[in-house]
């Protein structure tokens, strides 16, 4: 059993693009097709799908490369732990290399980017950055 299920997808992610996989397969909850539905939305992966097999549903996550085979993400970053939670409020959210990233969060409002939610006026937790 993982005590994180964030990061372990976040993980499989990780080690997905550092093995130049060209899809993984991470155990299917809502939060996580929810982070899946954002990294496709900012253009960090290609795609992504929910498979069932064998009474698993699964979230098939296509990576994304560029033309010269280097990974789009770079850098795949859990913030908020089990142990040791991050909320911040609408003005505190930090900005991931001055922009260039993302920070994906939790909000009230659901799960959505931190520029997004700065937008909304909304603080929450900080899952995770991408850059």
């Amino acid at each position: 059993m993982v005590s994180d299920p964030i990061a372990d997808m976040l993980t499989r992610i990780r080690n997905g693009i550092k093995a130049k996989f060209p899809k993984v397969d991470v155990p299917a909850s809502k939060l996580k097709s929810e982070i899946a539905r954002i990294l496709k939305d900012e253009g960090y992966i290609l795609n992504y799908k929910i498979v069932d097999d064998d009474n698993h549903k699964a979230i098939r996550i296509y990576l994304k490369y560029t033309a010269a085979n280097k990974p789009v993400i770079s850098n795949l970053e859990r913030v908020s732990r089990p142990g040791c939670r991050v909320y911040v409020g609408s003005g505190d959210i930090p900005k991931v290399l001055g922009g260039l990233g993302i920070n994906i969060m939790t909000t009230p409002k659901g799960v959505m980017t931190g520029k997004a939610a700065r937008k909304e006026g909304i603080g929450g937790e900080v899952l995770c950055k991408v850059y």
